[in-house]
């Protein structure tokens, strides 16, 4: 009797092995195992089993970092794109008062903060009277701005010379106020028959008071007029002051010296 079909109930489970099977079945199936077990990559990812990322294959195109990748950014640790940061951007000089702004980038700065000094004192008897103003504060601060946008500057100005008998004028107070943090550096005051303190300096990481006016000595000095200034002179006109925040001279029959202006200088960095 001829069988004619061989249906699924009548073959025994594997009983039909790869000799029984067509050549073309087996190639096809051999071929199939290759491709799953030991497939080969070509292109920027090549390989046959372990896979690897040819080199410069991946450009920034690629990458999901936020931000925007430029010349002046770099990828952080958090795959987010920053400026990069650190070092010394531009410096910001006060000689009047004004308003500080923010350069964008800038995180910090180091101010110095320079009150004005106070003018000489004059007489017409005694030449040991003429003193000098003394010197205007002087305060330097490290201050992270990154939440400050402006702060107010303000830049005292030196004490007005002495052109009748009596004592100098005090010099004005110069300053950085921001609404959180506030520097100050003290104008110097005029010059008397005696002694006179110099201005003080108070907010920042260093503070140094203004050299003071003494009985019969040089003074008013400064940080930034740290050289010696003359008590007096005698007839005329006394020299201009030497440098920002110093003292007046003082004048003996003579119109006195005007205290200098304060400044201040605000070094900014990324």
């Amino acid at each position: 009797m001829a069988i004619t079909k061989v249906t699924t109930g009548i073959v025994v489970d594997d009983a039909i092995t790869a000799d029984k099977l067509a050549n073309a079945i087996n190639t096809s199936i051999a071929a199939n195992t290759a491709k799953v077990t030991n497939a080969t990559h070509t292109g920027d990812v090549t390989g046959s089993t372990a896979l690897t990322i040819a080199t410069d294959a991946v450009d920034i195109a690629m990458l999901s970092a936020t931000g925007t990748a430029s010349s002046s950014t770099f990828l952080r640790g958090d795959n987010a794109w920053a400026a990069a940061g650190g070092g010394l951007n531009s410096v910001q000089t006060f000689t009047s008062s004004g308003t500080w702004t923010r350069p964008s980038g800038v995180t910090k700065v180091i101010m110095e903060v320079q009150g004005a000094g106070g003018s000489g004192s004059k007489h017409s008897s005694e030449a040991d009277y003429s003193n000098t103003g003394s010197g205007g504060g002087y305060a330097k601060k490290f201050l992270d701005v990154s939440s400050i946008s402006t702060s107010t500057i303000t830049v005292g100005s030196g004490g007005p010379a002495a052109s009748s008998n009596g004592n100098g004028n005090a010099g004005g107070l110069s300053s950085w106020a921001d609404g959180t943090n506030t520097i100050t550096g003290s104008g110097g005051l005029g010059g008397t028959s005696d002694s006179a303190t110099g201005g003080t300096a108070s907010g920042g990481d260093v503070n140094v008071a203004g050299g003071p006016s003494t009985y019969k000595e040089n003074g008013g000095f400064s940080f930034f007029s740290p050289g010696p200034i003359k008590r007096y002179t005698s007839g005329g006109t006394a020299t201009a002051t030497p440098s920002y925040g110093g003292g007046g001279m003082g004048a003996y029959n003579a119109t006195s010296g005007a205290g200098a202006n304060g400044i201040v200088i605000v070094w900014e960095y990324k």
